[in-house]
């Protein structure tokens, strides 16, 4: 007999997480280090990222999504950039972003809430986690630390769509909020698009990511302007991308149950 997908109904494409982890409300405080510069962190940084977690992603990618990038870039960049994705994994977001870029470092702004765990807090750091702070003194800092980490030719992940929708083939609508920072450090962005396809054998779909940029912010526009266009930009490469899903692993559906 065939087993039914999963259906999942959603309200507000903006506000609802269907994560299903529960994580305490937390910020960050104004001493808070961004930037840990203890040389012992520092070695134990280039362990967790480059001896740990940047072959487990590698290989997890390959062996539970049978990940496969399309890479429509037109310029490779050498120096600092950001990179758009939209949010519809687990483990896969985190890992996912890193395969792109296997030799760049890369850096993810996260909700402080994923750090909130003292066992796994400074590993997840290590690993290039940036919190973004809700109180004007400390996001100052985490300003700093985003311009320092650009500087040093670092790749800054962002997830405009903020929350998890497992699976989910769509593109759902995002703000304009986090488009700011490329057009403050004047960077380039790049899109990524996560798509799904079925496996021949395995419940788990098929990952292809399709990697477009680079896009720059013009210089005859305003700062709200050009973070506007550029958030346009992101959208719709997103949304013609998200098209070559061709597998629906969960059903989302709007309304109540």
């Amino acid at each position: 007999m065939k087993k039914e997908k999963r259906v999942i109904y959603y309200n507000d494409e903006l506000k609802d997480d269907f994560a299903g982890v529960s994580k305490p409300d937390i910020d960050i405080a104004e001493d808070f280090k961004f930037i840990n510069n203890n040389i012992f962190w520092r070695i134990l940084s280039f362990i967790a990222y480059r001896i740990i977690m940047k072959p487990f992603a590698f290989i997890y990618c390959k062996l539970k999504f049978h990940l496969k990038i399309v890479d429509n870039t037109t310029k490779k960049i050498q120096g600092g950039c950001f990179l758009y994705c939209n949010h519809t994994l687990l483990a896969g977001d985190a890992f996912i972003p890193n395969v792109i870029k296997f030799f760049k470092k890369v850096y993810v702004i996260v909700n402080p809430e994923n750090i909130a765990s003292s066992g796994t807090k400074n590993f997840i750091l290590m690993n290039g986690a940036i919190p973004i702070p809700k109180a004007i003194k400390p996001f100052k800092n985490f300003l700093k630390a985003i311009e320092q980490r650009i500087l040093k030719g670092g790749m800054i992940t962002l997830y405009p769509e903020a929350h998890i929708w497992p699976y989910y083939t769509g593109i759902r609508h995002f703000k304009s909020v986090s488009f700011k920072f490329p057009v403050k450090f004047n960077k380039p962005i790049f899109v990524s698009t996560t798509t799904f396809q079925k496996k021949k054998l395995g419940k788990t779909p098929k990952v292809t990511v399709y990697l477009e940029g680079p896009f720059y912010a013009d210089k005859d526009l305003s700062a709200k302007e050009n973070a506007e266009k550029l958030c346009e930009k992101a959208y719709n490469t997103m949304l013609r991308n998200s098209k070559n899903s061709t597998y629906e692993h969960i059903i989302y559906k709007k309304g109540a149950e």
